[in-house]
């Protein structure tokens, strides 16, 4: 199983969305929210002149200079995102490539936009391959994480899935 940028979010945000995508229940493409970060993707790419880059399981939001850049809607879970961004900045590593990573929050109806610089240590590099594997034995697990209820799981995609 390849782990994905995505998966590494998930995993942070929460363990049964995690498992749920990483078993391939996909109810992202009837969400509303996740379209919306979708076109506001799509709108960024088609204004700069490097759009979205794929290497191996990961897709990168921007590589521009020095940065690595990953746009989210919002600043809703800026740990899940900065693992994510932190994943990518290895799996660049690995490539030979060293960047730093630039979280930029697209917050709706606010002019400035959040921007959040990250750089992969040794520490974390170490933790993240670490969490690779962790990651991949818990996808694997035959049960699914039980529904712990958050006020966080009203925006979420899986909501129906979890509550009915």
């Amino acid at each position: 199983m390849k782990i994905t940028g995505t998966l590494v979010n998930y995993f942070f945000h929460c363990k049964r969305q995690c498992w749920l995508h990483g078993n391939r229940v996909n109810l992202e493409d009837n969400s509303e929210l996740v379209q919306i970060g979708k076109q506001l993707h799509k709108i960024k790419s088609e204004k700069s002149k490097s759009g979205e880059v794929a290497i191996d399981s990961i897709k990168i939001d921007r590589i521009n200079g020095e940065y690595l850049i990953e746009y989210k809607k919002s600043d809703a879970d800026i740990k899940a995102a900065s693992w994510q961004v932190l994943y990518y900045l290895l799996v660049l590593k690995r490539k030979g490539i060293d960047k730093k990573g630039k979280l930029i929050c697209m917050e709706k109806n606010k002019e400035v936009k959040k921007v959040f610089e990250i750089v992969l240590t040794k520490s974390v590099e170490s933790i993240l391959v670490n969490l690779e594997e962790e990651i991949k034995e818990f996808i694997m697990t035959k049960d699914i994480p039980p529904f712990e209820y958050e006020p966080k799981c009203r925006k979420c995609a899986y909501y129906s899935y979890c509550v009915i």
